[in-house]
């Protein structure tokens, strides 16, 4: 499957290190949770916050290695944000099955809700308002990086002022 200029695996490729620094940050946050830490060290390792890391470092690949353009953005705040979420599904899944609580279960973590709703709420709203914001976001700095880093013709070379070295 092509999406924009290449296709799925050659984005998975990309976005190999993005999917690394999220699975980390939430393996990191589980281990943190259940060795009783304080919630603001647990609040401190958050999942959100590596997604929109890892998409924002995401574009900076896109750039310097003038992969592609904004349906590349597009597509790795999508397949990030995807990860995310089946990252946390899984534990909330895992709960579940063993009747243990992990931190995306407990009540302050995860509004207090059912847990088959929590995770509706995952696979609906946090793919999809993720997604739009993590796109806007990193479209905006692949513009700015545009700007400011304009790209050359000859394979992601820069120039300066018209002149190739």
């Amino acid at each position: 499957m092509i999406l924009g200029e290449h296709g799925v695996r050659e984005h998975l490729h990309l976005l190999a290190p993005a999917f690394a620094l999220v699975t980390a940050v939430w393996l990191l946050r589980l281990i943190v949770a259940a060795a009783d830490s304080p919630a603001w060290l647990i609040r401190l390792v958050s999942v959100t916050v590596a997604t929109t890391v890892a998409v924002l470092l995401s574009v900076i690949l896109i750039h310097a290695r003038a992969y592609g353009g904004y349906l590349s953005v597009v597509v790795a705040s999508l397949l990030i944000n995807v990860w995310a979420q089946f990252l946390i599904i899984l534990s909330i899944l895992f709960s579940i099955l063993t009747g243990t609580n992990n931190i995306y279960t407990a009540p302050e973590f995860s509004f207090g809700a059912n847990q088959w709703r929590h995770i509706h709420g995952h696979l609906t709203l946090s793919i999809g308002v993720g997604t739009l914001v993590a796109a806007a976001e990193g479209c905006l700095l692949l513009w700015l990086l545009r700007m400011l880093v304009p790209m050359g013709r000859d394979h992601g070379q820069n120039t300066v002022q018209g002149i190739r070295p």
